[in-house]
């Protein structure tokens, strides 16, 4: 199990953003119960997702498919889909594999959540920011 920590963000336009904070590992043992969590997320409650990978040490490919997997629901639910604040450990993942140019990073999470776009919002919750932990 990889603990996830969820926080809501509503945009002034009432545009809302979910934020995953995942911790450990996202390899082969705990990147499907992230993807069900990102898979629920999208559908339920916004499109709209930024993940911070601060937290998160390692990734392997299973991880980077669960992250492709939650950028295509986004987009297919017109959102959008951010990472922010990637691991030093992580962050070569993603540069030998090129997935830093697939996916949209960003140094901190203020960044990312400032470029999601306004006034596409598929569903919305109320509420400024809460966090849950997963």
């Amino acid at each position: 199990m990889i603990p996830i920590e969820q926080a809501t963000h509503t945009a002034s336009d009432g545009t809302t953003i979910i934020v995953l904070t995942p911790s450990g590992r996202l390899d082969i043992r705990t990147a499907w119960q992230f993807r069900l969590e990102l898979q629920q997320c999208i559908s339920k409650l916004s499109p709209h997702v930024v993940i911070n990978l601060s937290q998160v040490s390692f990734v392997d490919s299973s991880g980077l498919t669960a992250l492709v997997a939650g950028m295509r629901d986004a987009d297919k639910n017109q959102g959008s889909f951010r990472i922010c604040e990637v691991h030093p450990e992580s962050r070569l993942v993603f540069e030998v594999t090129m997935m830093d140019s697939v996916f949209e990073i960003y140094e901190t999470q203020k960044e990312a959540l400032e470029t999601v776009p306004r006034g596409r919002q598929a569903t919305a919750s109320g509420g400024n920011e809460s966090k849950a932990a997963m």
